[in-house]
């Protein structure tokens, strides 16, 4: 039975993923601090909507 992965369909994904981008350059950090700010400002929004 013939394998699945073969060396030229991971070449192909590798270089899809490796592919340069045109959007803006973002660490982890930077998306994880947003979403905890984020978070914070709804439920300090809900808190004042309904108290």
């Amino acid at each position: 039975m013939a394998s699945l992965y073969s060396p030229q369909s991971q070449a192909g994904v590798l270089s899809f993923y490796d592919a340069p981008t045109k959007g803006p350059k973002l660490s982890p950090k930077v998306i994880i601090v947003a979403v905890v700010v984020f978070a914070i400002i709804i439920l300090v929004a809900d808190h004042l909507i309904y108290y």
